[in-house]
């Protein structure tokens, strides 16, 4: 099974995570308009499109604010090598 963002990671960010702060829950665990994408749950194989994220500790932007950061991502770069030619940017 493919993993999501926040098990290649580990960040705890979700709803049962262990680094959850003040209800701080990343919007890739639970955001419906990306579901499914690169066969992954909520938007967790296309995280870099999701305004929000809570990456390596800090609230990001939105796709065109973060894009750069992104590309270079562990998990970015994983999801594409996983998913080859069906890749969905």
């Amino acid at each position: 099974m493919k993993k999501n963002c926040w098990e290649i990671k580990n960040c705890g960010k979700r709803k049962s995570g262990s680094n959850i702060n003040n209800g701080e829950i990343c919007p890739v665990t639970e955001s419906g308009e990306f579901d499914g994408k690169n066969n992954g749950l909520f938007a967790g194989r296309i995280c870099w499109r999701e305004t929000g994220t809570h990456c390596d500790g800090n609230v990001q932007g939105s796709y065109v604010f973060k894009a750069l950061n992104c590309s270079k991502c562990e998990v970015y770069l994983q999801i594409r090598r996983e998913e080859g030619k069906d890749f969905q940017l």
